[in-house]
């Protein structure tokens, strides 16, 4: 499983040490198996992937996804038990993957390369087709799959939005907690001024994290996120993340609003925000596509993370993404543990959806 992406030190007298590895899958309570993640260095460096190649964390992982996913894995598989290639298995493909909200575009594109595929290899058993729509599967998804970068800047600012009810506070709180695991100093920006109850979550989070909390009642979001930001040029924080208020699309005030704090935050900081985060929750469908497209012209967004694939999710929809709309997904989660939150990978993602 591939973990956050970092920058390792590099001095003319020494040769550069082995990248430590981020305990991605690594439950908080068990800290004597966290491996110690070396300090960032400003100095320059080339950035370096760490790979967690715990094997039994990883078995862990995929049973969990598999699990998630198996409303859709189950449809798809049973069509190629014993199927043959004939009109009346693509058509019968066709209807799982619009069931799987994989959207007409990808729908239409996947059964398009698969005919092709078939004749061109002169494919003649189901397991085989079956095989190359994996393949076709995972083309369509890497593109999507993006490792997130720490030490880009000092601090690193993230600016994560999403509707009520998509696991935004939550994840910020994981996000916390997997960024302290690789040696990074984290601060909380309350951005949902308006609301009680998404203050007190956030400071629930940093409590449990041990992470300052900037909060205002009834105050300017936006002044909020730019407080926040200073604060943590003066501490030397090395993330700040700015929580805000959980919105539809089709509020455009509160659309408005987002793209004021945006601003805002620009002005404390030259080229912040660095990410512009987007939750969504992996049971919507393809009105989580809708959502991509709303935030995404708003805000230019950097990245996604996908929630809640551990219910009735059909997982269908990062196709629909990678068709239309094809913003970076950085992590996905599948349950409320830290280690339930996870980088994006599509050969694995495929793997669960397709057995």
């Amino acid at each position: 499983m591939f973990s956050f992406f970092k920058k390792k030190p590099i001095t003319p007298e020494a040769t550069p040490a082995e990248p430590p590895v981020l305990p991605a899958a690594t439950p908080p309570a068990a800290p004597a198996a966290t491996p110690a993640a070396a300090p960032l260095s400003g100095a320059p460096a080339e950035l370096v992937p760490v790979i967690v190649a715990a094997e039994p964390e990883k078995k862990s992982w995929m049973t969990r996804l598999k699990a998630g996913l198996s409303k859709t894995s189950n449809t798809l598989s049973v069509l190629f038990v014993g199927a043959k290639i004939d009109d009346a298995l693509y058509e019968e493909l066709e209807a799982a993957l619009l069931m799987s909200d994989a959207g007409i575009d990808a729908t239409e594109f996947l059964l398009t390369e698969l005919k092709k595929k078939v004749k061109e290899d002169k494919l003649l058993d189901a397991a085989a087709v079956k095989a190359a729509l994996k393949v076709l599967l995972i083309e369509l998804l890497l593109p999507l799959e993006k490792r997130f970068e720490l030490g880009r800047h000092k601090p690193l600012v993230m600016m994560i939005s999403g509707v009520n009810g998509a696991g935004k506070t939550t994840t910020i709180g994981k996000l916390a907690k997997h960024m302290q695991s690789n040696n990074q100093s984290v601060l909380l920006a309350a951005g949902d001024t308006f609301r009680a109850a998404a203050r007190e979550q956030l400071m629930v989070w940093g409590e449990r994290n041990n992470v300052t909390v900037i909060s205002q009642e009834s105050g300017d979001p936006a002044a909020v996120a730019y407080d926040s930001v200073q604060s943590a040029k003066a501490r030397g924080i090395d993330v700040v993340m700015v929580d805000t208020a959980g919105r539809l699309p089709t509020q455009l005030h509160l659309m408005e609003e987002l793209k004021k704090i945006k601003r805002v935050i620009g002005k404390g900081m030259d080229g912040a925000p660095h990410e512009t985060l987007l939750v969504i929750d992996g049971n919507t469908g393809q009105n989580a596509l809708t959502q991509v497209k709303a935030f995404d012209d708003a805000l230019q967004l950097s990245g996604l993370v996908i929630t809640k694939l551990d219910g009735t999710a059909k997982g269908g929809v990062l196709a629909a993404i990678a068709r239309v709309r094809p913003v970076p997904v950085y992590f996905i989660g599948i349950g409320e543990k830290i280690e339930d939150l996870q980088p994006f990978v599509a050969a694995e993602f495929v793997e669960a959806l397709l057995g």
